[in-house]
């Protein structure tokens, strides 16, 4: 009688645990995204920042080119 109702109590905690489990990841993984990806689009919208520049529609490429200047080998010993 003792081991069926520890067996009932051990799944009834399972389940709880569970169900637990669930709304205090969408609670914590929607905190997250509101303030990490939303907090970042509204920054970036008020300061005009543009991630992909996608105003010219059917372009061959996205790739923008990077402007480098050519070093010497010396500057390239010792960076760190």
């Amino acid at each position: 009688m003792l081991m069926s109702f520890l067996k009932g109590f051990l799944a009834g905690m399972r389940g709880f645990g569970r169900s637990i489990s669930m709304v205090i990841n969408v609670i914590l993984l929607s905190v997250v995204y509101f303030l990490g990806v939303g907090m970042t689009s509204l920054v970036a919208k008020l300061t005009g920042k543009r991630f992909l520049d996608l105003r010219e529609f059917r372009k061959e490429s996205y790739w923008l080119d990077l402007e480098t200047k050519k070093k010497s080998i010396n500057d390239y010993y010792k960076q760190f």
